[in-house]
C-alpha cells in the first residue's frame, strides 16, 4: 500500500498500527492525523530507533494488506462482487443476497 491509502484513512490504521507497534498510543495517534513525517518521528520515539531506521520500519510495514475496513466502500463492493461472476453457478446472479449467510430476512 501507499502512504496515501493510510493518510486518507488515518483511523481505519490503528488497529494495524497498534498490531505492529503495541506501545503506540491512539490519543498520539489522533494528534498525528496521517503526517508521514511525524508518524516517522513518533515511530522512531517509540522504539527508540534512528528516524531512517524508523521510516524503513514503516516501510516494511506498508508492504502490508490495506485493513478491510479502509477498502469496503460501494465502489470497491460492486468491483469485486461483479470479479467474483466467474465463481458464481450459471443462472444466478452474483448480485443475489444468499440466505446461507444470513443476509437474506426471513419473508
Amino acid at each position: 500500500m501507499k502512504w496515501h491509502h493510510v493518510q486518507e484513512n488515518w483511523s481505519a490504521f490503528y488497529e494495524a498500527i497498534l498490531d505492529k507497534w503495541d506501545d503506540a498510543d491512539e490519543a498520539e495517534l489522533d494528534e498525528i492525523d496521517g503526517d508521514q513525517r511525524a508518524f516517522v518521528a513518533y515511530i522512531a520515539e517509540l522504539t527508540d530507533q534512528d528516524p531512517r531506521e524508523a521510516r524503513e520500519e514503516i516501510r516494511e510495514w506498508l508492504i502490508g494488506e490495506i485493513p478491510a475496513d479502509v477498502v469496503m466502500d460501494p465502489t470497491h463492493d460492486n468491483h469485486s462482487i461483479a470479479l467474483s461472476s466467474k465463481f458464481v453457478p450459471e443462472g444466478e446472479d452474483e448480485y443475489d443476497d444468499d440466505a446461507r449467510f444470513g443476509d437474506d430476512t426471513a419473508g
